[in-house]
C-alpha cells in the first residue's frame, strides 16, 4: 500500500514473524538473523520468499546485511507502521481502518475549514464535482472519492494528513474492498447518491469556514459508512 513495491503474502508473513522476534527481544539489536536455510525450514517457505522479506526489512531500516556474513538486526530498530494489503480482504480489518480514518479525518475537516485558502476550497469543490461526473457515467467513483478526501487533507496545511491518506491508499474506500453481492443496482445507486449528499455537507462546512459544522459533517459521513459495514459484518441489512 501507499506506493510500496508489492510483496507476496508469504513474504509479508516472514516479515511479521521476524518483526515479532525483534519486537519481543528474541532478536536483539546487532543479533544475526537465522540463516535462509533455517527460516525456510521453520516457516515452510522458499529461499526466494525469505530473501524478499529480508530485503524489505533492510529497506525499512530494521536489518543490515554484511557481505559474506549474513543479515543482522539494526543497532536501533524501529518497526514501521504498516497495514498489509491482504488485511483489506477481511471485513473486520476494513472496519479497523475505517475507525482509524474516522479518528483522523474528522479533525482534518475542521482544520481545513479553519485554514483552507480560496484556491484549496475551489479544489475541494472540483473534487466533489468529479464524483458527480463519475456517478453520471455509471461508475463507482472510488478514485474520485479518495481524491476528494485527500484534497481536504491537503487543505489542512499540515502535510502529514495527506501523507497519511496516501499511505492508506484508495483501498480504504470500503466499497472497493468489500463487494456487496446483495445490493441491487438501484440500491447501489441510492447509496452512492446518499454518500455524495454527505460530501456536499462537508464541502458546505469547509466553504463557510465553519470548523464545527465541517467536523460534524465528516463525522456523520464516516460514521454512517462505518455503521453500514458493521451491519454487514453482523449479518444485518443496510438501513
Amino acid at each position: 500500500m501507499g506506493g510500496r513495491t508489492p510483496r507476496s503474502n508469504l513474504a509479508d508473513k516472514v516479515m511479521a514473524h521476524l518483526g515479532a522476534d525483534i519486537r519481543g527481544g528474541r532478536l536483539a539489536p546487532g543479533a544475526r538473523l537465522p540463516t535462509e536455510q533455517a527460516l525456510t525450514s521453520r516457516l515452510g517457505v522458499s529461499r526466494t520468499v525469505v530473501r524478499e522479506a529480508v530485503a524489505a526489512l533492510r529497506a525499512d531500516g530494521l536489518v543490515v546485511t554484511r557481505r559474506g556474513s549474513g543479515a543482522y538486526v539494526s543497532a536501533n530498530p524501529t518497526l514501521p507502521f504498516r497495514i498489509p494489503t491482504r488485511d483489506l480482504d477481511k471485513l473486520d480489518d476494513v472496519l479497523d481502518v475505517m475507525e482509524l480514518r474516522l479518528a483522523v479525518e474528522v479533525e482534518a475537516a475542521a482544520l481545513a475549514a479553519q485554514k483552507a485558502s480560496r484556491r484549496q476550497i475551489a479544489d475541494i469543490r472540483a473534487a466533489w464535482r468529479a464524483i458527480d461526473q463519475a456517478l453520471r457515467r455509471g461508475e463507482g467513483a472510488v478514485p474520485q472519492d479518495f481524491a476528494f478526501h485527500r484534497t481536504i487533507a491537503v487543505a489542512t496545511g499540515n502535510r502529514q494528513f495527506p501523507r497519511f491518506l496516501e499511505f492508506l491508499g484508495s483501498h480504504v474506500i470500503p466499497r472497493q474492498s468489500v463487494r456487496l453481492s446483495t445490493d441491487t443496482p438501484a440500491e447501489r445507486r441510492a447509496y452512492l447518491e446518499r454518500i455524495q449528499h454527505e460530501h456536499g455537507r462537508i464541502v458546505s462546512g469547509i466553504s463557510a469556514q465553519d470548523p464545527a459544522e465541517a467536523r460534524r459533517a465528516m463525522r456523520e459521513h464516516l460514521t454512517r459508512s462505518l455503521q453500514r459495514y458493521r451491519n454487514l459484518a453482523g449479518g444485518k441489512t443496510d438501513g
